[in-house]
């Protein structure tokens, strides 16, 4: 209940219904000051609901329901994650990759399909619009249609000026702690969802694994950048010739009973496995994108 909501209630309580104040004073009025005073109260709740939102968030602790992640933690965090999928820019913020049929937008690149062509890949964009809106924070309204308003990359890249999307950019430059906590969140909902996938057997080591790495920063960060960046493995369409690339096949890969300290090197050379996997199975040649791939896994340990 917002404050000026909580104002009218209080108000209406003691001046229309006759509730006793904390002295124990009853307050009685005539219903002339009674209506003036249920009115002025209705006023200040009407003008408040206009005002708007700051869209500016500040980096804090965040927390889910088994997961925390420190202020300092979350924003060193979100800052990689930033640099791995944008350079680290504002430009790279909204982005649409060469050879690629939809828009990457925000600090995890989260994925926009357009009216025109829709994939296999999760589209994450939509969701993470819903997840920051749930959190009170306005959102631009080129943000709020369900298709990407660019059809294609050409179109997004003769708009990259327009005022629409530097309206976009700069909001998703202020929400970065929020993109981070999103991440978080997908984080965590990816235990439930990759177990079901396994048989009894696997669950222990999958579960073993990845708790192991959410014992060190590292390990934290390693986990939410590459179920951003390859996802849960989950997915189903996700598949080159039966083999998925998602973060289920690599703690799959992953050797067992390792301690926290040696949990990142190896997390990192399971998802080398995975990938290069990926790229032997792939009915297209993606061998150009192995490079940056594992660079990008250079940064787990």
């Amino acid at each position: 209940m917002s404050i000026p909501t909580k104002i009218f209630y209080i108000l209406y309580k003691r001046i229309s219904l006759n509730i006793k104040a904390p002295n124990k004073l009853i307050y009685k009025v005539n219903q002339p000051l009674c209506n003036l005073a249920i009115l002025s109260a209705l006023m200040i709740v009407a003008c408040s609901q206009n005002v708007p939102k700051s869209v500016s968030v500040k980096s804090k602790d965040i927390r889910t329901s088994g997961i925390r992640l420190s202020g300092p933690e979350a924003e060193k965090i979100g800052a990689k994650i930033w640099k791995n999928e944008c350079g680290g820019t504002l430009e790279g913020l909204t982005s649409w990759n060469k050879g690629e049929y939809f828009a990457s937008l925000g600090i995890g690149h989260f994925i926009w399909y357009s009216r025109v062509k829709q994939g296999p890949f999760e589209e994450s964009f939509p969701k993470l619009i819903r997840f920051i809106a749930s959190k009170g924070i306005r959102v631009p309204k080129i943000a709020k249609t369900v298709d990407c308003p660019w059809s294609s990359r050409t179109e997004f890249i003769n708009s990259k000026n327009s005022p629409q999307m530097n309206q976009l950019r700069e909001f998703l430059h202020r929400t970065i702690p929020l993109q981070t906590s999103f991440i978080l969140t997908r984080l965590e909902r990816a235990l439930p969802k990759m177990l079901i996938q396994v048989s009894i057997n696997k669950q222990k080591k999958i579960k073993h694994n990845f708790y192991t790495l959410l014992q060190s920063s590292q390990g934290k960060y390693a986990l939410m950048d590459y179920v951003n960046f390859k996802g849960e493995g989950t997915n189903k369409k996700e598949r080159y010739k039966g083999k998925g690339w998602g973060m289920l096949q690599v703690l799959e890969a992953m050797r067992p009973n390792l301690s926290s300290s040696q949990a990142t090197l190896e997390f990192a050379r399971a998802a080398d496995h995975v990938l290069t996997q990926r790229v032997d199975n792939a009915p297209k040649d993606e061998t150009k994108w192995l490079k940056g791939w594992r660079n990008r896994l250079k940064t787990y340990y």
